[in-house]
């Protein structure tokens, strides 16, 4: 009786212990990285801004301008937020610099079952709104 029992405690230990160990790999910690909103939401938008400015004051795709800061971030009722952008625009001679405003829609994807389809029906898109030169 007692062998019985312990072929049945080894057969048990044997079924239910794992027979082969994964190692992960170590990954590299990033150190000194701190990512904020407004990094994210300029990763977003940023190519449509400059394309956009491109369009405005010629250029080349080397034209150089400055991503100043988020004015305001409104949601919309379909899901999508409206972004204020304040950009700065340096001159060829560097001694005027020009104040732009560029409000953008960021509409994420619709696909969540959490989401209202009737309200939200897009996929993900970033489109300029409008365009104002603030400075002259």
């Amino acid at each position: 009786m007692l062998k019985q029992y312990l072929i049945l405690l080894g057969f048990f230990l044997f079924a239910f212990t794992p027979m082969q160990t994964v190692k992960a790999e170590n990954v590299p910690k990033v150190e000194d990285s701190y990512v904020t909103t407004e990094d994210i939401v300029s990763d977003l938008v940023f190519p449509s801004i400059d394309k956009r400015v491109i369009k405005e004051y010629g250029g080349d795709n080397l034209f150089d301008w400055q991503w100043q800061r988020i004015v305001g971030i409104n949601y919309n009722d379909n899901h999508s937020y409206d972004v204020a952008v304040r950009i700065n625009i340096p001159s060829k001679n560097n001694d005027n610099v020009k104040e732009d405003l560029v409000k953008i829609r960021v509409s994420p994807s619709c696909d969540s079952g959490k989401i209202n389809q009737l309200k939200c029906n897009h996929g993900f898109k970033v489109e300029i709104l409008d365009y104002k030169h603030l400075s002259k």
